[in-house]
């Protein structure tokens, strides 16, 4: 994009006041207000509001990164251009190109990071990927201060520490179980050990009975207990153990994936910041050079301009290579920031759902012990109930009668 050479419409059309008229590579004259930094294809008037001419149909200008303003700073990309909960396009005018007539300046923008967000204050609220949802997707976008120092954590890495924070709770729910069976595996090894104490084992009768199977039930509720502990074991605290074995490596290749993605969007930002620089420098050299070929007119005066208008255009290609380069680097970002996103939003509604079966699993085999222990206190209950004093006299009165015959009184 060059100054509109002498002897061309600049000589013979007074602009208004803060208006610049240029050439694109293609030959097209645009013209670029230096206050506003406002773009169109209609030449403005002297009356605001008010085209001298209507000019061909408005389309988008070629890439505005060769359409600089006369500050040296090229027209910013419109608002849908920019990062946001809405998909970027991969088209090389995301950051760098703007219909003409269109207001563009860095207000419409702001950027966090290397990442180009809609300024808050001249964009719409934005539609949410999943408006119902609360999801991870519409919610993790901008970089958030860290509480333990002066950094940024990045929305992604919030996600991947809730994501190993979860892990670790699984894994200290299953410990919590596995000292739960010790517990069960220690209570019915002393049950089993008390069964067989002798403690009272001569009673006799039909409460010696009943005593007998009382040290029995024991002996049968060690049983029981025992196979609790292996049922926790096999069914609740393995599974918990072995859910998602990889888990925290899978993590390690999201996290490093996306962090590349962010380098490598850092790294196109500064290139863009670059090609800025190289073509604010340029276009400086343009107009100094203009400049004094109003002042004096020579043959080497113009061949500099030529040189100059040649090392502007190239420098407004590179920044629209450079603006390109980004775009697509962040609109890669951004697809993969939505799709692992939702994949880890998904990875925890299982998890969880995970951890609420097996729980469930756990009550379940709770009921079952309660139930089998119940059952081996039933016998002993029977057994209770048939205790009969006046009967066990009976047996034991037969089994050791020493005679029934009573003493009379001594005759002289």
């Amino acid at each position: 994009m060059v100054p509109p050479p002498p002897g061309e419409e600049s000589q013979t059309v007074v602009l208004p006041p803060g208006w610049q008229s240029y050439l694109s590579p293609q030959g097209r004259r645009y013209y670029v207000n230096t206050t506003t930094n406002e773009t169109t294809w209609e030449r403005p008037s002297s009356s605001p509001g008010i085209s001298a001419s209507p000019g061909p149909h408005r389309s988008s200008l070629p890439p505005t990164v060769n359409g600089y303003h006369a500050s040296g700073t090229p027209a910013h990309p419109p608002e849908t251009a920019h990062m946001s909960l809405r998909k970027p396009t991969g088209d090389s005018q995301n950051l760098g190109s703007s219909s003409p007539g269109k207001k563009q300046s860095k207000e419409n923008t702001i950027t966090i990071n290397c990442v180009t967000f809609p300024h808050p204050d001249t964009m719409p609220e934005q539609q949410l990927l999943k408006p119902t949802e609360w999801s991870y997707c519409d919610y993790f976008w901008a970089d958030k201060k860290d509480p333990q120092g002066n950094g940024t954590v990045a929305g992604f890495e919030l996600l991947l520490q809730k994501q190993l924070k979860g892990k670790q709770m699984q894994k200290e729910m299953s410990e919590f179980i596995r000292e739960r069976i010790k517990i069960e595996e220690e209570y019915a090894k002393n049950l089993a050990k008390l069964s067989q104490n002798s403690l009272a084992a001569q009673e006799e009768g039909s409460l010696g009975e009943a005593w007998a199977q009382v040290k029995k039930s024991l002996a049968d509720e060690a049983e029981v207990h025992l196979k609790f502990s292996a049922k926790l074991h096999s069914e609740v605290e393995k599974p918990l153990m072995n859910f998602r074995e990889n888990f925290k490596k899978d993590m390690k290749k999201c996290d490093h994936h996306i962090a590349d993605l962010r380098k490598q969007l850092a790294s196109r930002y500064a290139s863009v910041e670059k090609a800025r620089k190289a073509l604010t420098e340029r276009q400086r050299d343009l107009e100094m050079k203009t400049q004094q070929l109003e002042i004096k007119l020579s043959n080497k005066t113009e061949e500099d301009i030529k040189k100059a208008r040649r090392k502007s255009t190239q420098a407004g290609d590179d920044l629209m290579r450079c603006v390109d380069l980004y775009n697509q680097a962040q609109s890669k970002w951004f697809e993969e920031m939505v799709t692992t996103t939702l994949e880890l939003e998904r990875l925890e509604v299982e998890r969880v759902e995970m951890i609420r079966q097996h729980l469930c699993q756990y009550t379940q085999l709770r009921h079952e012990t309660d139930m089998f222990n119940q059952s081996t206190v039933e016998p002993v209950d029977q057994l209770l109930r048939k205790v009969d004093p006046a009967k066990d006299r009976e047996l034991w009165v037969r089994e050791h009668k020493t005679g029934n015959i009573r003493p009379v009184d001594m005759e002289i």
